[in-house]
């Protein structure tokens, strides 16, 4: 919703030219209420608003920006004063943007750009999207192992302005290897003991990732280890970058997401809903929707091979519905836990023969309590004691089924290398549905003949 309490003002501010007050505002505010107001705004006024702030301020407030705006903003302003914005940007959130961009802005953009900064924007654009290199940040406090604790504190107090975070400083050897960490709270305890040398108050055993780890499991290591921040390294160990703990929780909110899409049956976006043009949501989700309508097929057909049963025992239409909800339901459901648990780590593969067996004495018992409910169903719709046992059993055997199948069809994905939550809820339900229709009518016939 757009905030219209400062736009007036705003304008007034732009239009009289009054640098104290848009000077004022850019710094009294916090960079998201700021940019909030700003919402207003059109691109034009937005960017001469934070021109006004200093370099820093500019560049927090242009991040709470839309992301559209950015692209935007950064496709259509004075390639300078876009270089300058750039320049104090961390470089993962500028190669993120500069994807959006065309090659040739791209282009004049980094010329522009201070060479050790334009130095770690290539570096950073050289690594696969999704992996540990592509997510990290190259400005994390660095510092020899040979300082002491008065000179390493003189050196973070250059290095601050430009950190993204401190919680940790890094103790590297003169080739750049990583030796140890020291945490921040740790160097300031050591105040009272200034020639105390980092290598005497630095962890050695440190929790790193390596360049090329998928970023799933980055995330999962933060995580694991309740990290504020994980050094990045490469396959010599030299400290390559930092992955700070809101870039992990921008990778488990996408890894979410596309669980979501995936467990939904449709293939998972590569952008948001509105960004994603009509014929790639089409494609996304046609592709699912056909694997899904030819499931729906084999279920017709399954009907159609008993067509005989059917018409010579015409009330057994009346509980189809029931059966085929009752396996797809269930099934889908146990899908849901097992896919979720193996997100969370919870489950793994190895638990294979204990989850069959929880799910298939749930399925028993929910199976016998649903077949009841339907067994008396069939007496008030006028069956016999005799030829109503075909609900009961049939439920109680789809509903097993059904849980048995929905928590094994997961584990046998991921055992293959792929992702749980391929094995979405519709499939599920599809093949429950066959199934379902094939035990419900063989039980027909061995009951009724």
């Amino acid at each position: 919703m757009i905030n219209t309490l400062f736009l007036p003002e705003l304008r007034e501010m732009l239009s009289e030219g009054n640098l104290e007050e848009l000077r004022e505002f850019c710094t009294a505010l916090h960079p998201a209420r700021a940019a909030e107001f700003m919402e207003g705004l059109d691109n034009d006024e937005s960017w001469q608003v934070i021109q006004h702030a200093t370099p820093n301020a500019r560049a927090e407030i242009f991040q709470y920006f839309e992301i559209d705006r950015q692209h935007e903003l950064l496709a259509s302003q004075d390639e300078v004063e876009v270089a300058s914005l750039v320049t104090n940007l961390p470089a993962d959130d500028v190669v993120d943007l500069f994807q959006e961009l065309d090659t040739s802005r791209v282009d004049q953009i980094l010329a522009l750009v201070p060479a050790p900064d334009r130095r770690d924007i290539r570096r950073l654009q050289t690594f696969a999207e999704g992996t540990a290199g592509a997510l990290m940040t190259t400005e994390a406090a660095c510092l020899a192992e040979n300082l002491t604790v008065r000179q390493a504190l003189e050196q973070l107090s250059k290095q601050a302005e430009r950190l993204e975070t401190i919680y940790y400083i890094y103790v590297i050897d003169s080739t750049n290897h990583l030796r140890g960490i020291v945490k921040a709270r740790s160097l300031v305890s050591a105040i009272g003991r200034p020639e105390t040398k980092l290598v005497d108050l630095m962890q050695t055993d440190v929790v790193t990732v390596n360049v090329q780890d998928d970023q799933e499991a980055v995330a999962e290591k933060v995580a694991f280890y309740n990290l504020s921040a994980i050094p990045v390294v490469d396959d010599q160990r030299h400290l390559v970058g930092i992955i700070t703990h809101d870039d992990i929780i921008d990778v488990m909110r996408q890894e979410a997401t596309e669980d979501v899409q995936r467990i939904s049956a449709m293939e998972p976006l590569s952008d948001s809903y509105m960004r994603t043009s009509f014929l790639t949501l089409s494609w996304k989700r046609g592709m699912w929707l056909t694997i899904l309508f030819f499931t729906g097929l084999l279920t017709a057909l399954a009907l159609q091979y008993y067509n005989q049963e059917l018409e010579k025992f015409e009330w057994l239409i009346w509980f189809l519905p029931l059966i085929i909800s009752s396996g797809g339901n269930s099934g889908s459901q146990s899908a849901t836990l097992i896919i979720s648990g193996l997100a969370a780590k919870d489950l793994d593969r190895n638990d294979a023969m204990v989850i069959l067996r929880r799910e298939a004495l749930t399925g028993l018992l929910l199976g016998s309590f649903l077949g009841t409910i339907g067994y008396i169903a069939s007496m008030m719709l006028g069956q016999t004691y005799f030829t109503g046992l075909v609900i009961p059993i049939t439920i109680l055997s789809v509903v097993t089924v059904g849980t048995s199948l929905g928590s094994m069809l997961p584990l046998i994905l991921q055992k293959l290398g792929l992702d749980p939550a391929l094995m979405s809820n519709p499939l599920i339900a599809g093949i429950s549905d066959i199934l379902g229709i094939v035990i419900y009518l063989n039980v027909a016939v061995l009951i009724l003949g």
